[in-house]
């Protein structure tokens, strides 16, 4: 076992350190030009025998003497939310269950509508861990909350106990957990005491290297200073993929976020905080070998604290403590963040605190290794899909227990990484079935 062991240990070593870029710009992952983005799928070495170290990553978690058992989920339907679900009937009967259900929210009905296998990736985790577990899927328009409720609404009407979502949607919240789509999402998955009660999951996201939380600092001429009083933030965009830059902040003042072409002098774009509305969006499709800035301005009111995640791009100065978004931000979602096999957070993987609800809630062990692609399944979006999948043995092995039960036995059972308790890193720790 200490030689598979540092057989894992060695391609989720060289997989960590190719993913501290984030993304390869052509990741399927990524939501071009839209708010919806989900979390990197980083490129990673291809797996000379992903059955055997997927073999190895079961042991591990505790679910391979789960299975031996014969513990395999039967009985617990999986809800995976996701934007990419192109070409998944090729894989029914083999990395997915014979039989699914899915549903569309968005306008057209499309299910495949994205070029992105992301969500088939999310739904491979889930079949490889619970096999027996009956999987949703579902999908709904960029910048469209009110059809993402939908589903989330679908899934509980189909009897889903276990909802996973690997994509991250910065300004559907003030990164503190808080905001309309919050409520809604609460009072839809229910105060987890109820035997109809869900338990979500959601990728803790990769943006910690590509965001920026703190209280507004004025440099003294209005703009917000970075570092050093900086009052220009670089942006370096992945290649053609559109640029998004989101910015969060409490009702209470009106911020103005821009963004410059500076190779030709040029705006490409602006976007104000106000009328209530509490988040700002600049999104460009850049152009080769020119290069971005953004600036922040205080225009009018209170110049409180702020979140500002750039997807599609990394950034110059960036902090990693408050870096969750949407959904995992909210204390009814279990935010799951990313670590290697020596339990060491993975530098993209984002951090706490967001809320006065610890953040993240745990952490796991990625890449995955996939059955259908040469390349592991990698970044926070597959970490998350592995602590639904635990959730769903449990709901299978205790039919009788609650979302708020489940959750605390995952806490119980987690396998504590950083200082005793929870940390803003790695959470309670790693998630481990006992």
């Amino acid at each position: 076992m200490g030689i598979a062991v540092k057989r894992i240990a060695r391609w989720l070593a060289i997989a960590g350190l190719l993913v501290i870029c984030l993304s390869s710009p052509q990741s399927p992952s990524s939501i071009s030009g839209a708010r919806a983005a989900a979390t990197p799928d980083s490129e990673a070495p291809p797996e000379d025998d992903p059955a055997r170290a997927r073999s190895e990553l079961m042991e591990h978690l505790g679910v391979a003497s789960w299975h031996r058992q014969g513990e395999r989920g039967h009985g617990v339907r999986v809800a995976v939310l996701d934007s990419g679900f192109r070409g998944y009937h090729s894989y029914l009967g083999h990395i997915l269950p014979t039989n699914i259900v899915t549903r569309s929210f968005r306008a057209d009905g499309m299910l495949e509508s994205r070029d992105s296998q992301h969500g088939i990736l999310c739904a491979e985790v889930i079949h490889a861990l619970a096999p027996d577990a009956e999987i949703l899927l579902a999908n709904w328009e960029p910048d469209r909350p009110d059809q993402f409720l939908q589903a989330v609404r679908w899934a509980r009407q189909a009897g889903a106990r276990v909802l996973t979502c690997s994509v991250i949607m910065p300004a559907w919240s003030d990164g503190e957990g808080h905001g309309q789509v919050h409520r809604e999402l609460s009072r839809v998955l229910g105060s987890g005491d109820s035997p109809a009660d869900m338990l979500c999951f959601a990728s803790a996201g990769n943006t910690a290297q590509r965001h920026w939380s703190g209280y507004f600092h004025d440099s003294g001429d209005g703009w917000h200073a970075w570092e050093n009083g900086a009052i220009d933030n670089n942006i370096h965009p992945w290649g053609k993929e559109r640029v998004s830059v989101e910015l969060s902040t409490a009702p209470v003042g009106v911020l103005q976020v821009s963004v410059e072409d500076t190779t030709i002098g040029r705006f490409v774009g602006r976007a104000e905080t106000k009328g209530g509305q509490a988040t700002a969006t600049v999104r460009f499709s850049p152009q080769a070998d020119h290069e971005y800035r953004l600036r922040l301005k205080h225009l009018n009111g209170q110049s409180g604290f702020f979140h500002l995640v750039v997807l599609g791009g990394g950034l110059q100065y960036a902090t990693a403590h408050g870096s969750i978004p949407f959904p995992g931000d909210g204390p009814e979602v279990v935010a799951v963040g990313a670590v290697d096999t020596e339990g060491r957070r993975l530098a993209y993987s984002s951090c706490g605190p967001n809320s006065e609800q610890p953040k993240p809630d745990f952490v796991a062990s990625v890449p995955f290794p996939s059955l259908w692609r040469a390349r592991p399944f990698s970044g926070t979006s597959a970490a998350a899909p592995q602590a639904a999948a635990l959730a769903a043995l449990l709901f299978a092995r205790h039919p009788d227990w609650t979302a708020h039960q489940v959750r605390k036995a995952l806490e119980g059972t987690a396998e504590d990484l950083g200082p005793p308790g929870h940390d803003c890193e790695t959470g309670f720790g790693r998630v481990h079935l006992p």
